[in-house]
């Protein structure tokens, strides 16, 4: 006999939380985990643009330590557990010019948002999810992870391919507790944030958003390709 399966009903009397969720892709994860029946909670540094009462807004900076418990606390106080954790927030600030424009103010605060965000929330939420033997964490990385921009993005890189060697690390370390760690790294996907971006480059390089988009896409070609440049074969 065949089985059918109700992706709209999927996550009934889950408890999910996406950092970054009230825009781009953390908003499109929302969306979707809304959809498949979870109960979703949303954290980011400003409300989202369009109130949407069947989400849970906290109001956090998750570059601070300070950011990450208040959203620890709030979200086992209200709900008592989480099921789903997916730490999407992402950022880079820093300016272009490559290493030598860099302080440590701008490797330190890429850090923080990107790496140690998602650390400090899943060590607040594993006890929980352990006890209970059962739990998803998702960290959403990048190709940059692999593939760096050195002249733009350089401590984002950096900072997601710590992110994905501490994902492994962490899933080797919980998933015989029942807790599957799982670690997504998109490509270009055309959000607010990544237009943003771009308008920067090109307001830097004196050149239009197209022919900015077109150079990181060239560049992320040449590392797939070819590897670094000037990278001997």
């Amino acid at each position: 006999m065949e089985q059918t399966f109700n992706f709209n009903n999927e996550l009934s009397g889950k408890i999910a939380l996406v950092t970054g969720g009230t825009k781009g892709t953390g908003k499109a994860i929302a969306e979707r985990l809304l959809q498949a029946g979870a109960t979703v909670i949303i954290t980011a540094r400003n409300a989202p643009e369009k109130e949407n009462s069947r989400l849970h807004f906290i109001p956090s900076d998750l570059s601070k330590a300070e950011g990450t418990q208040k959203v620890i606390r709030e979200v086992l106080s209200v709900y008592g557990k989480l099921d789903i954790l997916v730490n999407n927030l992402g950022s880079s600030t820093t300016p272009a010019g490559g290493f030598t424009t860099l302080s440590d103010e701008d490797w330190e605060s890429t850090l923080q948002a990107n790496l140690l965000a998602p650390v400090r929330l899943d060590r607040g939420f594993l006890p929980q999810m352990i006890s209970q033997k059962s739990g998803v964490i998702i960290h959403i990385a990048s190709i940059q992870g692999r593939l760096p921009l050195y002249d733009s993005t350089l401590p984002y890189a950096a900072a997601k391919a710590g992110l994905i060697n501490y994902s492994k690390s962490l899933s080797n370390e919980v998933t015989p507790k029942g807790i599957r760690v799982l670690t997504v790294s998109p490509g270009w996907i055309n959000t607010t944030a990544s237009e943003a971006w771009l308008g920067e480059i090109a307001r830097n390089a004196n050149s239009t958003i197209e022919e900015a988009q077109q150079g990181v896409m060239d560049a992320l070609e040449e590392y797939l390709m070819v590897g670094p440049p000037n990278r001997k074969k």
